[in-house]
């Protein structure tokens, strides 16, 4: 794990201007945890919201997979932790799910908001069961996340513009998608591959669509099926249609 004070601006000079009042407002400061398993987006998002002078984000740890997020979270205890919705170990509902006691505490709660990649339905509405308080997609500006970070520390539920309608609507059906624990053990690019199947596209169309090679293609489809225990693509076709992934 990186030091979180690496990626913190130094003072400047004593005839600069002084920095920007937190966005939070001022005087407002929150320590925050990021999951990623991304490397370089981590250190995007720290180098973005964690100039501690200027935006009040203080990031106090990383960790790139459930075991490590849950070890990390426990032991700095943040006021948010940014999660990603797919990881390494379960995924961002285990973590969740593990991190229970601690969003419970009453005194000293840990908040979740939910950042990822995916906008798909059965992401969204997994981890807002799980007990996330909000979930943004990475197309946010940083000048945005820092205010959901803040919102959420307030305890309020914050939500990328498209995602909040569907959101209610999703939580006032009674067919809500449940979360699923054998599709969180697929990778994201088992999941594209998946979709991709259940669509009807070949093997070479899926790999030109993905940038990756029709053998790569076959050995995706080959761990989804063992791990969803489906033997051919036609039962994966059925499996994800009855998901409503398609």
């Amino acid at each position: 794990m990186s030091d979180p004070t690496e990626a913190n601006g130094t003072a400047g000079p004593a005839d600069a201007a002084e920095p920007a009042a937190p966005a939070g407002g001022p005087g407002r400061h929150v320590r925050v945890v990021l999951v990623d398993d991304h490397r370089m987006f981590r250190t995007g998002v720290q180098a973005e919201i964690g100039r501690t002078e200027e935006t009040g984000v203080e990031v106090v740890g990383e960790a790139a997979d459930v075991d490590q997020a849950v070890t990390v979270i426990t032991a700095t205890r943040p006021e948010v932790v940014l999660l990603d919705v797919h990881l390494p170990g379960g995924g961002g509902v285990e973590v969740l799910r593990r991190c229970a006691p601690l969003m419970a505490d009453t005194e000293r709660p840990v908040r979740f908001l939910a950042l990822s990649v995916s906008d798909a339905a059965e992401d969204v509405i997994g981890v807002i069961r799980g007990g996330a308080r909000g979930y943004v997609t990475k197309t946010i500006t940083g000048t945005d996340l820092v205010d959901s970070i803040f919102r959420v520390q307030d305890g309020d539920a914050v939500f990328s513009p498209r995602l909040a309608g569907f959101v209610l609507d999703a939580f006032a059906s009674t067919d809500a998608p449940p979360v699923d624990e054998d599709l969180d053990r697929l990778t994201q690019r088992e999941r594209e591959v998946l979709r991709l199947i259940a669509r009807g596209y070949a093997y070479k169309e899926i790999a030109k669509q993905l940038f990756i090679s029709v053998k790569t293609v076959e050995s995706h489809v080959s761990a989804v099926l063992r791990k969803l225990q489906l033997s051919n693509r036609h039962e994966l076709t059925r499996w994800a249609t009855a998901r409503r992934l398609v």
